[in-house]
């Protein structure tokens, strides 16, 4: 399969709403092979929703979503699980399985998906947590695992199955600065190293942009700014400096949207009450 512009992702005008609540409202992107992107933006902008079509947990309810050339919502079940065994994710929390050790966890989705002998399975996981540093926790449970080391089996479970295409979700949130250093120099020296395409999707500006190629800004349900890392790093948009400095003024407001405050809150009542209650 071959896709188009050489993109392994190819986002065309994807809208997508919980409800009455428009997440997604006209999303175009592509990702390019080989090279690792972020997709940044505040939480709630929507990003996670963005993995869940890709993966085909969600169908949009007007636009396209394509990998590897693949409509991703116009294939059968069968079609689809064979898409999905060429993705590997990372998820925002870990999402391994408690009851099994981390030998178990990784060599869980090789046993579903694969005729391979136990000899094989064994000598695969054991790789794939040598390349993350952890062969030799291989037999503990994940009670056991710091955070940091959670997050890394994640990852060794999310190449398994030698995927074309990984994704992360959120892959720094909650760790110390050691264990966050540690995950990042992994996303980007596995993705060289196995020659795929990576995703990141993440609020955390100043991790992403040290290992990403490409980033794409997400606001307002839509791309507000995209662009090789160097271009993003001198960028004049708004947005893109308001995000990179961390400024409280700017295109992101920091109230949901709301009626105003007079309109909602007897303003008079509630300070005679704080008069009454400061005597």
């Amino acid at each position: 399969m071959t896709s188009h512009n050489g993109a392994v992702v190819e986002i065309e005008n994807a809208c997508f709403a919980f409800g009455k609540r428009e997440v997604l409202k006209g999303i175009d992107l592509a990702i390019p092979r080989g090279k690792v992107s972020a997709i940044l933006g505040t939480s709630g902008c929507g990003k996670t929703t963005l993995f869940r079509l890709i993966g085909g947990q969600l169908k949009p309810s007007r636009g396209r979503v394509r990998v590897e050339g693949q409509v991703v919502h116009e294939l059968d079940t069968a079609a689809l699980y064979e898409l999905r065994k060429k993705m590997g994710m990372m998820f925002q929390q870990g999402g391994l399985f408690s009851d099994l050790s981390v030998f178990e966890n990784l060599a869980f989705p090789m046993r579903e998906h694969t005729d391979l002998p136990d000899e094989l399975i064994r000598d695969l996981v054991l790789m794939k947590l040598h390349a993350v540093g952890l062969r030799g926790a291989h037999g503990l449970m994940p009670t056991e695992l710091s955070g940091g080391m959670a997050r890394r089996v994640a990852l060794a479970r999310a190449i398994a199955l030698d995927p074309t295409l990984i994704m992360y979700d959120e892959p720094f949130a909650g760790l110390d600065p050691i264990s966050l250093n540690v995950i990042a120099n992994l996303i980007r020296t596995l993705n060289d190293a196995l020659g795929v395409t990576s995703i990141v999707v993440t609020y955390d500006v100043s991790e992403s942009l040290k290992v990403c190629d490409h980033a794409f800004f997400i606001d307002g349900g839509r791309i507000v700014a995209q662009g090789p890392t160097a271009e993003i790093l001198d960028s004049g948009d708004p947005f893109v400096r308001q995000f990179l400095h961390a400024e409280a003024d700017g295109p992101v407001a920091f109230h949901y949207p709301a009626r105003p405050l007079r309109e909602s809150v007897n303003l008079a009542g509630a300070a005679s009450a704080s008069a009454s209650a400061s005597a």
